[in-house]
């Protein structure tokens, strides 16, 4: 299984990133993707998911209303629209998937991506 992340940089607050994720080799068609973020110092956090057969979408508190789960129009392909972006959302930007775990916490996850880092400038 391989996750490949896209999409990080720079920003200035007020803007906006786009994140991709190609997911390959997965051993099954049910699934939960998405993504989790770690900044300098802190600890791993989930951001958003999204539930690759009945759609579901979790998104933490902190990013309600300003970023955006969907699926990308290739297969196994998950984007993260981020607009409004704040300074705290400075990390680096990690794809992940479960198989079977129900919630969106970093040791349920099966497979990981390398990351892309996200800096946003104030």
């Amino acid at each position: 299984v391989q996750l490949v992340e896209s999409g990080g940089g720079l920003a200035q607050a007020g803007g906006s990133l786009t994140l991709s994720c190609v997911a390959s080799g997965l051993p099954f068609d049910e699934y939960i993707i998405g993504w989790f973020r770690q900044a300098d110092g802190k600890e791993r956090e989930g951001v958003s998911s999204i539930h690759s057969v009945d759609g579901s979408i979790y998104y933490t508190d902190s990013v309600k209303g300003r970023f955006t789960i969907s699926n990308g129009n290739g297969k196994n392909t998950v984007i993260l629209q981020m607009n409004n972006l704040k300074p705290e959302d400075t990390a680096v930007y990690y794809c992940a998937v479960t198989i079977g775990a129900m919630a969106w916490v970093p040791k349920y996850m099966d497979y990981w991506g390398k990351g892309t880092p996200v800096t946003v400038s104030s």
